[in-house]
């Protein structure tokens, strides 16, 4: 085939992608060697050779902290950091960025040790799946200044995440595409990202014009913007409980939604509360027999309805919708739920 004919393929191809909503990318290999645009989630692992290739730098943070993060990345930081400062009084720190997957593994390690390789798997992030692996996410937190020129450092999650500091995130998010940053988990979309909200977790992807596109549609996730596709919202059914308050439902559904995210080829449809007849004593001998040392004394009973897609391999059925698939969560009073069954 002579280059001309070449050519007008190339552009006529190029031409049907677009006209069918998904994105191109000329070019996402960075001259670092790296891909700025990889997805790394639960479902996919850190590219090969991605260690090798990265360049990152080191700095100490105001708690004295050492954080290590890909180098545009962090210069990228920087502008943004530099900009709140000067325009907005927000004061910008990195609480962590880069995590190798030897670091990831001797914290798994250590779960498992300590509590057992089932508690581990629930709680820890399996090595080389971590976003944090790229030196791409960074977790941000704030210091706040008072009148006399001081600074409070603003730094666990659950002081972050109060009422009174919800305007300074607005103005964090706000700015994110300008530098080339998205905010990664979308509250409400933990069924596509496998993780809670976290308004203090940024991704560069070292395009602004990307970055924009993104944050300039509400809800769309960085899964949902590679497949050039945006799965529909399920519908969510917290009604219909005299035994738990809607807060307690909302974390049942939590857990169970980012589990659902690393079940392969499933789209999400709906999640309800079956209803408190299943808190009962039989359904709680049988989910503490299931668990080893198991003492729970509360038991909720979710139903989902999914759909498979045509290629879904493994325990799946092939484009098939799943109508009141079982999930079946327990606690004790004092503690937070845990996913001990699903299935019908």
């Amino acid at each position: 085939m002579d280059e001309e004919r070449k050519t007008v393929y190339l552009l006529l191809f190029t031409f049907l992608i677009l006209l069918a909503g998904f994105p191109v990318f000329a070019e996402t290999q960075g001259e670092n060697g790296i891909d700025y645009m990889a997805l790394v989630n639960k479902l996919n692992p850190l590219p090969d050779g991605w260690e090798d290739a990265l360049k990152t730098v080191t700095i100490t943070n105001s708690v004295g902290d050492e954080v290590e993060a890909e180098v545009r990345a962090f210069s990228a930081y920087e502008q943004l950091r530099d900009d709140l400062e000067k325009n907005d009084d927000i004061y910008l720190e990195l609480d962590s960025a880069r995590r190798s997957i030897a670091a990831q593994q001797e914290i798994m390690d250590r779960f498992i040790e300590k509590y057992g390789a089932d508690y581990a798997a629930k709680t820890v992030a399996q090595p080389g799946y971590s976003e944090h692996h790229t030196g791409l996410a960074l977790d941000l937190y704030f210091r706040v200044r008072d009148d006399a020129g001081g600074f409070t450092d603003v730094y666990y999650n659950e002081d972050m995440e109060k009422d009174e500091y919800k305007g300074i995130w607005e103005k964090i998010h706000e700015k994110l595409a300008d530098y080339g940053f998205i905010l990664r988990y979308l509250e409400g979309e933990e069924h596509i990202t496998g993780y809670r909200y976290e308004p203090w977790h940024i991704r560069y992807l070292d395009n602004t014009d990307i970055a924009g596109e993104i944050m300039s549609r509400p809800g769309l996730t960085l899964e949902e913007y590679l497949a050039g596709r945006e799965a529909p919202e399920p519908a969510v059914d917290l009604s219909g409980s005299e035994l738990y308050t809607e807060e307690e439902l909302k974390d049942a559904m939590l857990a169970a939604k980012c589990m659902f995210a690393s079940w392969a080829g499933c789209e999400l449809h709906s999640i309800r509360y079956a209803g408190d007849e299943a808190n009962n004593e039989e359904n709680l001998n049988w989910l503490n027999s299931l668990e080893e040392g198991a003492e729970y004394e509360q038991a909720a009973e979710l139903l989902m309805n999914f759909h498979t897609d045509r290629d879904v391999g493994g325990a799946w059925e092939p484009d098939q919708e799943y109508i009141d698939y079982q999930w079946w969560l327990a606690r004790r009073k004092d503690s937070g739920w845990e996913i001990v069954s699903t299935g019908y």
